[in-house]
């Protein structure tokens, strides 16, 4: 039953609900609410989920200030308790609309609980009224074919070590440091952690919603205005760059990469305007999707700065060198991460040091390519991928050949 005083709403012509239109005009409150119902909504289409245009109409009045959150969660709620014609997709559609409002709730707040208990409780709170395990560490060992993969699986963290990898990562983070360093570190450094967090799987279902909201919450608690729009608008491409930082396949060729998912994180918070669509994710992409281009103008101001200009995004950078070998490192790199061993093997090189004298360390020192593992430059895993100056003049190759 809805709270008393609360009556059924009536749903919009078409169910149409501009949250845009609230965005850019309404005032800061009604904005606000916009922009995290927006989020919410977005985020279900990592599974497949569409909302009903109730769900809308509803966010419509919350967002007027005519309900409270809670007394919008308890109408949605009760409307599938008493809706007596059934469509063939209401499970679903409940599913979305109720995990909408939950994340509405969730991100209205600006607590965070930054610990393995706190990342539990946010899938708890979010799946509340919807999974019977919401708030449980899954029991079994799960695989997910992937589109991005050809329907292949991640290799997901077995079931009896959840607990124990979901502390590991969360003490590991709360003891870094971001003092000093860089926005280029800075984003590869979330990007690593976001990326490990969501490769733990810990639940049945809703890991990607789960690690999105945590996400937003905990870069929130450390000083970021987190542009909530990006994950209401590319939630797929998030879900499906998270697949290919933690997909490795050896016959097939295929590495760990996280640049996909790092592209995502430099449009949110460094302003970059990466286009993020699933087609360039695709471990077999067409030769049309194979390079992901980068727009030239920001999508807005920076959130962090730097005193190493290099770094900035809005100072104008030499992109073009004179170097030979630095140009032919890049186009041997492209897009992929590569090893010392696998660049001296495509560039036809056997002498290590001379690699290192003439290729690698200068194309490191001039900020074209940079490490992988940046903290830890002796890294088993360690790989080599381009900076987003060394993009640019890859990119400049491509087009003049």
């Amino acid at each position: 039953m809805a709270k008393k005083g609360i009556n059924r709403i009536n749903i919009p012509k078409q169910g149409y609900i501009d949250f845009d239109e609230y965005i850019r005009q309404g005032e800061p409150s009604k904005k606000e609410k916009a922009c995290i119902w927006q989020t919410a909504i977005g985020l279900q289409a990592v599974d497949g989920l569409q909302t009903s245009d109730y769900l809308k109409a509803t966010a419509c009045k919350h967002i007027e200030g005519e309900i409270d959150i809670d007394e919008a969660r308890e109408l949605i709620k009760s409307y599938y308790q008493s809706k007596t014609q059934r469509e063939p997709d209401d499970e679903e559609k409940q599913e979305a609309d109720k995990v909408s409002a939950n994340i509405t709730k969730i991100l209205s707040s600006q607590t965070l609980d930054f610990s393995t208990g706190g990342y539990i409780s946010v899938h708890r709170r979010i799946f509340d009224g919807v999974f019977k395990h919401a708030g449980k560490l899954r029991d079994y060992d799960i695989t997910k074919r992937e589109w991005v993969l050809d329907s292949d699986t991640v290799n997901y963290l077995n079931w009896e070590d959840l607990r124990r990898a979901i502390d590991y990562d969360i003490s590991h983070e709360k003891e870094f440091s971001y003092k000093g360093i860089s926005p280029d570190a800075m984003v590869e450094h979330i990007t690593q952690f976001v990326s490990g967090l969501w490769q733990i799987h810990a639940f049945c279902e809703g890991n990607t919603r789960t690690t999105a909201v945590f996400t937003i919450l905990y870069l929130r608690s450390i000083g970021f205005k987190v542009d909530n729009s990006l994950f209401a608008q590319h939630s797929w491409y998030f879900r499906n760059a998270l697949v290919r930082a933690n997909y490795k396949n050896a016959i097939k060729g295929i590495d760990y990469t996280s640049v996909y998912l790092e592209r995502f994180f430099r449009n949110l918070l460094l302003g970059e305007k990466w286009d993020l669509r699933n087609r360039y994710l695709h471990i077999h992409a067409t030769d049309e999707w194979n390079v992901q281009p980068k727009l030239n103008i920001p999508t807005r101001t920076p959130q962090v700065q730097t005193e190493h200009p290099i770094s900035t995004p809005q100072v104008k950078d030499k992109l073009h060198t004179s170097n030979p070998y630095i140009l032919e490192l890049i186009q041997v790199i492209g897009v992929q991460e590569m090893s010392v061993k696998e660049m001296l093997t495509a560039i036809g090189l056997k002498e290590r040091k001379n690699f290192l004298n003439l290729y690698l360390n200068p194309a490191v020192s001039d900020g074209y390519v940079r490490l992988l593992y940046p903290n830890s430059p002796r890294h088993p895993r360690q790989k080599y991928l381009l900076t987003v100056k060394g993009l640019a003049v890859y990119d400049e190759c491509v087009k003049s050949k």
